[in-house]
């Protein structure tokens, strides 16, 4: 399955700092503009944030509508451990996925082996088979404290 993708506007950044920390907090915005903070794995590629998530989320229902969100280093439970930044999310094509796994295998082999299989019993407790994972694509607008 292909994902539309939107391009981020002329000007943004092109490459990323690095950022400390296995979590970030991405921020989407509501309908009515509220943010929704989500603690997230996240790696680096070609200078730019990858995150992986299930297609069917409401993070990646509302960055389909509005593609604009902030980011900030942060706990696995949310907490910040920086100040947030404005950012551009995208959705990547499905050739993405397999080198953005590999390098979130490489990153986050530990949390994985722990993590993961208790992630496949939650669904299985729910009766929810598991999601179709899409790559998002994030470009701070700026430099992350």
């Amino acid at each position: 399955m292909t994902h539309a993708v939107r391009h981020r506007p002329e000007g943004r950044a092109a490459t990323t700092p690095r950022i400390p920390g296995k979590y970030l907090s991405l921020t989407s915005l509501r309908r009515d503009g509220s943010g929704v903070a989500t603690p997230v794995w996240f790696v680096q590629a070609e200078g730019r944030l990858r995150v992986v998530t299930e297609a069917s989320s409401y993070k990646v229902r509302r960055i389909r509508r509005d593609p604009r969100v902030t980011i900030a280093p942060s706990t696995a439970s949310g907490r910040l451990r920086g100040t947030p930044v404005p950012a551009w999310a995208e959705l990547l094509p499905d050739a993405e996925l397999a080198p953005t796994e590999r390098l979130m295998a490489a990153s986050y082999r530990v949390d994985l082996l722990f993590i993961k299989p208790l992630r496949t019993l939650q669904a299985a407790l729910r009766r929810r088979p598991p999601g179709t994972p899409v790559v998002l694509e994030i470009t701070p607008s700026g430099p992350l404290a």
